[in-house]
């Protein structure tokens, strides 16, 4: 396509670079002492603050448009979910934490490693697994997922593990099903095509449009783990392929 080749493009990725350092640095070195200052209710309010500078940015610096279908589904803010996200880039995890809030994301805790990233991670109480011991990982999935949904958070868990390049189908884990199940906390399915103006493993964006379909919540109520995967996967996987 032209307009990823254009200068446009070039230019849009190179200040939006500096813009995601310089703001990503500034709120990295200010989490330490916000979350000593402030109470958890109010952190991850804050980091939204941080959230939301970063997508508006990205839209006006790259010159990326959003639709967003089904934003009628989603649920009152003091309603709990298991929020199940395809995972195609970072464009989402800042998304999804402004679109449902408070939540915690299930992710691998390496990334609260990495200096000023993690640091601002750390706010919002995540779920930090180790991918390589999965039986344990489950375990802690489902024994913090209680705990957050518990206490009012919802979880933020990508089925398909890690980062996929659109138009690839990877296997959905059950992860989500289960912490639905055990919990009783319905699923709200959420579908995205960000992988295409923000593709992982290049510091290059391009201008386009993102498409975002927030799904009806899938009840648990009466099903088994196996039922609530396959109705997920069965609407994720659908909704995907009308919007690659």
């Amino acid at each position: 396509m032209k307009s990823r080749n254009s200068l446009r493009a070039l230019l849009g990725s190179i200040l939006f670079a500096i813009c995601y350092g310089v703001l990503t640095g500034f709120t990295g070195l200010l989490a330490p002492v916000l979350a000593w200052v402030l109470p958890p209710s109010w952190r991850q309010p804050v980091l939204n603050v941080h959230n939301h500078i970063l997508l508006f940015l990205f839209r006006v610096v790259v010159g990326v448009k959003i639709e967003v279908i089904g934003r009628e589904n989603l649920p009152a803010k003091n309603q709990p979910v298991v929020l199940a996200a395809n995972h195609q880039s970072e464009w989402e995890t800042y998304l999804l934490q402004v679109l449902k809030t408070p939540i915690s994301t299930v992710l691998k805790q390496e990334l609260l490693s990495i200096p000023f990233f993690g640091w601002g991670l750390k706010m919002v109480q995540p779920i930090a697994i180790d991918r390589s011991k999965r039986a344990g990982a489950l375990k802690q999935i489902l024994k913090q997922g209680k705990e957050r949904i518990q206490a009012g958070r919802s979880v933020l868990i990508f089925p398909e593990g890690t980062r996929t390049i659109p138009g690839k189908e990877r296997d959905f884990n059950k992860g989500a099903a289960m912490l639905a199940a055990s919990t009783k906390t319905p699923i709200l399915p959420v579908v995205h095509n960000a992988g295409h103006v923000w593709p992982g493993r290049t510091w290059r964006r391009y201008p386009g449009t993102i498409t975002v379909v927030i799904g009806s919540l899938i009840d648990v109520e009466g099903k088994d783990t196996n039922q609530i995967h396959e109705e997920m996967e069965t609407w994720m996987r659908e909704t995907m392929r009308k919007h690659p």
